[in-house]
């Protein structure tokens, strides 16, 4: 499968896999079409440690900082790094002890504390020899300081690789990437006070981690941003590094025949577009109620870097014993997830069903050739014939996996079902739907109700919504009832503050995102796409898994619909420079002075100037507001209006689930699905920010900041 067609997640799993060979091009087949398809559909091929001259295994230490952590943990278990010869993975701000004689293999930010920090291990013989794997490229300054560390040291015989990897950004979902900036990105971007060389900093990073992801792709793309903001300091000086790499390096990093994507007939595929916006064209994505799997399970969950916990009981038919913690991995293996994550929360209701009963069909199916009454018992059964012992052995692994599996996401669809039930999540998504039909007496009767979920911070989410999705003006007088309702519910409304600011900039840059089809009610009979045309057979499901009897009351309480057609701002802006000819004339005319920055293009236009000089908050009116560069290339019209079929987009100062999947429904609504002839428009987006951000976080630990900042 050619390059373009892999997932961001694929590659980078390609590329980690890399050096963890000792950087040496993993053991595949050039031909082997069939380790090409797992990569393209996140799948971890089996891997083959390398070897040394003896034909042994070479076994290795993996020592990384938080961001190497952070990097590996969300693509790969530790069987996998097992299966590269990985025996001990350790923090390189751990106490570690000797283990001589055995290759290291570090994976850390270039900074000066881990350089001293490898050095000191060096100079303790902790290991030998070290593999040193930075994960963006090391400046020259430290480098040099890095050399005559070592050379002071004495150990420059330790050192057998040193190598810039490009590696810093996580990514969680096949194409979802975050740079680990964690939640004050925003803040950062939007405040008068923080400190100019802070401010370079946080820039400077987020231009290193978009070439990163850039290069790890293989491509070099064409970058449209709006005028003014971060977008546009960030864009110039992506502009600025590309090309600066193509005309100093005679050998850059896109020109290896593996890191130029083709198109399925071989010939060069079309550059995809490079879209970087502020976060603040439009914040609703960032506070909304979804009914996707995924976004419900990381705003119910709060899943960060694919991890989440759960509360399961300790014993279901005695609740009183009480329950225990449970922490899971969405990794890319789980076939589950994968399938489900962006359905509706019925639809996985009804797969659920579906996987269960085809795992118990494939069970009896096993145990029955084999005469034993279960799958444990197969292994103390002696008197099966042993050709149906050595199938039935085969088939185990697969299916006690796929049996974890399940397991897994029953407790989890559980834990998801009981917080829609407790905090009414399905009546906030459908309000939500048609929040722009609701008027000030009828949002305010809705606050002040008893009955509409345990979780307040839920209704000043539907709030904030409405009041950045109306038109008219909110007079003080209600807006004094609105805060005093909201102190009542012992909700901090400092979040508030500064949405008062804001949102006379998103008023100009928001687009309807009203649904181009109403939200449909859910269908019985042979669809079973409702929870209660399958609730009687699903409540037995999870009483099997101990998951409790009063299931059914929780599957009762929630409403059967399917979630309408509705594109976020984003995506508006998105499809109106994806697909100019379709898209609507209002996003067209949104996005019709957007930036245009070719990195091949020998036009080099001006300077580009600290991040720090181009604040300046009277341009936008936001207090530290970034202001424009004055930057770009003159683009034609044609340039303008230039139609892509691949399309990165990426949003400074904090991403949404929601907005991901919107984008890939987006993606996939246009690319005419799966049964489309080959020649259709096959389209894909990656999707990243600066951090993915649940809604709760978002409002307490940023907007409430800049609140605070703003009385």
């Amino acid at each position: 499968m050619p390059p373009s067609q892999q997932t961001l997640r694929a590659r980078q799993i390609a590329s980690v896999e890399k050096l963890l060979n000792l950087n040496h091009v993993p053991p595949r087949d050039v031909d082997d079409h069939h380790a090409d398809a797992a990569l393209a559909s996140g799948l971890i091929p089996q891997a083959t440690p390398i070897l040394n001259s003896d034909g042994e295994p070479i076994w290795k230490v993996l020592v990384f900082d938080n961001f190497g952590r952070d990097v590996i943990s969300s693509i790969l278990r530790v069987n996998d790094l097992r299966s590269w010869g990985v025996t001990i993975h350790l923090n390189v701000n751990t106490t570690r002890h000797l283990i001589p004689d055995v290759p290291v293999i570090y994976l850390v930010e270039p900074t000066a504390e881990n350089i001293r920090l490898i050095t000191s291990d060096l100079e303790r013989g902790l290991y030998s020899p070290a593999y040193i794997n930075f994960l963006s490229s090391i400046p020259r300054p430290l480098l040099e300081d890095f050399a005559s560390q070592i050379a002071t040291a004495g150990v420059s015989e330790h050192i057998a690789q040193v190598y810039d990897q490009y590696l810093n950004f996580v990514v969680s979902e096949p194409d979802l990437f975050s740079l680990g900036m964690g939640n004050e990105a925003y803040w950062a971007m939007n405040t008068a006070k923080i400190a100019d060389d802070m401010m370079d900093t946080m820039v400077d990073r987020i231009v290193t981690g978009l070439f990163s992801v850039v290069v790890t792709m293989g491509v070099i793309p064409i970058i449209r941003c709006p005028k003014q903001g971060a977008a546009e300091v960030i864009a110039a000086k992506l502009d600025r590094k590309l090309r600066d790499h193509i005309l100093n390096s005679k050998d850059n990093l896109f020109s290896h025949p593996d890191n130029r994507p083709s198109s399925s007939n071989g010939q060069p595929a079309a550059r995809p577009v490079l879209i970087i916006v502020d976060r603040n064209v439009d914040l609703i994505p960032m506070l909304s109620h979804s009914w996707t799997y995924q976004s419900l399970v990381q705003d119910v969950l709060k899943m960060h870097l694919n991890r989440i916990t759960v509360e399961v009981p300790i014993d279901a038919e005695n609740p009183s014993k009480g329950s225990s913690k449970k922490a899971y991995d969405l990794n890319a293996n789980d076939f589950f997830w994968s399938k489900n994550a962006s359905l509706p929360f019925p639809n996985v209701a009804e797969d659920i069903d579906a996987q269960l009963t085809k795992y118990r069909e494939d069970a009896a199916d096993v145990t029955r050739k084999t005469g034993a009454s279960s799958l444990e018992d197969l292994q103390n059964d002696t008197s099966t014939s042993a050709q149906h012992l050595k199938d039935a052995i085969t088939l185990l692994p697969e299916l006690r996996e796929r049996k974890a599996i399940l397991d897994m996401h029953m407790n989890i669809l559980s834990a998801v079902l009981q917080g829609i039930k407790d905090r009414q999540l399905d009546n906030y998504y459908q309000l939500e739907e048609a929040i722009t039909k609701q008027n000030k007496t009828q949002m305010l009767d809705f606050l002040k109700a008893t009955d509409k979920g345990n979780e307040p911070m839920d209704k000043f989410r539907l709030f904030i919504i409405w009041f950045l999705s109306v038109d008219q003006e909110i007079a003080k007088a209600d807006m004094d009832r609105f805060e005093e309702t909201f102190k009542e519910l012992g909700v901090d409304i400092q979040p508030l503050t500064y949405i008062k600011h804001v949102r006379q900039i998103t008023r100009m840059t928001m687009m309807s995102t009203a649904p181009t089809q109403q939200a449909q009610p859910s269908a019985s009979g042979d669809l079973l796409r409702g929870f209660s045309a399958i609730s009687s057979r699903l409540t037995d499901r999870f009483k099997d898994a101990g998951l409790g009897a009063n299931f059914e009351n929780i599957v009762s309480s929630v409403k059967t619909f399917l979630p309408a057609n509705r594109d976020f701002t984003l995506t508006k802006i998105t499809e109106s420079l994806m697909d100019p000819h379709n898209a609507s004339s209002s996003a067209i005319a949104k996005t019709e002075s957007y930036l245009y920055f070719d990195p091949r293009s020998a036009n080099a236009r001006g300077t580009i100037p600290q991040a720090s000089q181009a604040r300046q908050a009277q341009s936008s009116g936001l207090p530290g507001a970034l202001d424009g560069v004055g930057r770009g290339i003159q683009a034609s019209f044609g340039q303008k209006r230039q139609g892509y079929n691949e399309a990165i987009v990426f949003t400074v100062g904090g991403g949404s689930m929601d907005e991901y999947g919107n984008l890939q429904e987006w993606a996939k609504r246009t690319s005419g699905g799966a049964n489309a002839p080959s020649t259709a428009i096959k389209r894909r987006i990656v999707y990243g920010s600066t951090e993915i951000v649940n809604a709760e976080d978002f409002l307490t630990k940023e907007l409430a900041r800049l609140g605070s900042e703003s009385t």
